[in-house]
């Protein structure tokens, strides 16, 4: 499993001319899944995600996480997580100019597992917007740093 991640100040998904998920500051998770993905592995990535440090601190310092803000500390802010399902996350360009595609996850090995970091992120306590899985999507985000950072369990 794959994820690129984006601290953002905003961030919003749209699908056939439809709003289908927004968020204020937090995170924009672009994610991929491959074929050999499982369970343990969407556990992994909702806790990489719900732990990633990357919000400052009182100093200035990205030391904060998700978990931290929602913890309810005298600086709290409201932080969610847009989760975007990727498959191009996978895309080869070692050879030639055309991406292949045959890492990436088929459609039916990857939703439930999408589903199912989104559901773990929830457990955790995250507020989570999605995407819609299996159509074409535009994402709109406001890069807060800006921060990116790309995570494979």
């Amino acid at each position: 499993m794959r994820a690129v991640v984006q601290r953002v100040e905003r961030a919003a998904v749209s699908s056939e001319g439809e709003r289908v998920g927004e968020i204020g500051p937090g995170l924009c998770v672009l994610l991929g899944v491959t074929h050999d993905d499982g369970p343990v592995q969407a556990d992994k990535m909702a806790g990489k995600l719900w732990g990633l440090r990357v919000f400052d601190d009182g100093d200035g310092v990205m030391n904060r996480s998700l978990s931290d803000l929602a913890a309810g500390d005298a600086d709290r802010v409201d932080a969610a997580l847009l989760v975007v399902s990727q498959f191009t996350l996978y895309g080869d360009t070692s050879k030639g100019r055309r991406p292949s595609w045959i890492a990436a996850a088929r459609p039916e090995h990857a939703e439930p597992l999408v589903e199912a970091v989104v559901e773990r992120l929830r457990d955790l306590g995250a507020t989570v917007a999605t995407g819609r899985f299996r159509t074409e999507m535009q994402v709109e985000l406001v890069n807060d740093g800006p921060v990116t950072v790309l995570i494979d369990v």
